[in-house]
């Protein structure tokens, strides 16, 4: 199965999938797409042989539409059959989730469904929760509300601030991520093969 990651940074969750994708995994992943050429990760999806693409939003804007065509035909000729969203700080339109539907995964470092959007560390501090953690979702229409497909826990530390509770969720995304991934194109192509 092809991927595609989308990223808008430094793209360390794309690294652990490109890293996993290896050997007898069921997905490869052919195709980084960001959406600024800002993204550090895009210097590393090159250097790990991976074909990367930027589709700046910034020359788009306001033309969202525009935008997310130019998204499409990357995929299309890349022949893309999963999206995984990396860090893709971007919140992708109806038609365009319409056209993925049950093909688009994000991970979000929050324990959905709390805290969606941004600042997840910060909002987990700050209402005295126990844990924090991270989620892999399907991508729907509203904003970190697709169906749950695994979550990453940690314990919430007395001296924890957002930096620090941010760097030991990311060790739990990296762990998470390529094991949702590889589950979910496993269990496509088995539904696939009968």
């Amino acid at each position: 199965m092809n991927v595609a990651i989308l990223i808008s940074g430094s793209g360390s969750n794309m690294l652990s999938l490109i890293d996993d994708m290896t050997g007898s995994h069921p997905g490869r992943v052919r195709l980084v797409l960001s959406n600024t050429p800002k993204a550090a990760g895009i210097s590393k999806a090159i250097a790990r042989g991976i074909t990367a693409k930027v589709v700046d939003y910034q020359t788009y804007k306001p033309n969202i539409s525009a935008f997310e065509s130019e998204l499409q035909n990357q995929l299309e000729a890349h022949k893309i059959d999963l999206i995984c969203l990396a860090g893709f700080l971007h919140i992708l339109g109806s038609n365009f989730i319409a056209a993925w539907e049950g093909r688009i995964l994000n991970i979000h470092p929050s324990l959905l469904p709390k805290y969606k959007g941004l600042d997840t560390h910060q909002r987990a501090i700050d209402a005295k929760d126990d844990k924090a953690g991270c989620t892999v979702h399907e991508v729907v229409n509203e904003l970190d509300s697709g169906p749950i497909l695994a979550q990453g826990y940690v314990n919430i530390l007395r001296n924890d601030d957002a930096l620090s509770l941010a760097s030991r969720v990311l060790v739990q995304e990296h762990l998470l991520y390529p094991k949702v991934v590889r589950d979910f194109i496993h269990n496509i192509s088995t539904k696939n093969s009968q």
